[in-house]
């Protein structure tokens, strides 16, 4: 049955990070962006696909990470279950902070909406400080501002003080 006329959903664009240091890490990059694409919704960009070393715990192999414009139905809340969920299926363990991980998907932008609860922080708040973040956000979206600190993706890029070399594949 299709919906009538006013009954469409809200759609939002979200951006999502996905990265991981485990296993095959390109296969788990696009089994995330399948899954993603079947749960969440249309991916409408992706950036190329980046390799850095690992961020705060150094001793582990290095990450691939790529950003996805995704378009959803979903709430936020929604949005994090579905993200949860999707890790876990694909073999995420939370053992230790900054840990080595199969899948990582971090939600850093829900359209310009600021949301602060205990659970869900959006924007993420450590979008200026992560070069592996900021280097495939500037590439598929270097206008975007960040709603919080009123500066796009480029200047942010520019400013940070992250000096992790990331590299694109």
């Amino acid at each position: 049955m299709s919906p009538k006329f006013g009954q469409f959903r809200d759609m939002h664009q979200v951006i999502l990070l996905t990265g991981g240091n485990l296993g095959d890490r390109l296969s788990r990059l696009s089994e995330a962006r399948t899954l993603i694409t079947e749960t969440i919704g249309h991916i409408d960009l992706s950036s190329g696909i980046y390799e850095t070393a690992a961020w705060g715990n150094t001793g582990q192999p290095a990450f691939l990470n790529q950003v996805l414009l995704v378009e959803t139905s979903l709430s936020p809340e929604d949005l994090l279950k579905v993200v949860l969920s999707i890790e876990l299926a694909m073999g995420r363990v939370r053992s230790e902070k900054w840990g080595p991980r199969e899948i990582d998907i971090d939600i850093l932008f829900y359209g310009e909406e600021i949301i602060h609860m205990p659970h869900l922080q959006i924007p993420h708040p450590e979008i200026p400080n992560r070069r592996f973040v900021l280097e495939p956000l500037a590439e598929i979206a270097p206008a975007l501002v960040h709603p919080v600190l009123k500066v796009n993706m480029e200047t942010l890029l520019r400013n940070t003080s992250d000096l992790l070399e990331v590299k694109r594949l």
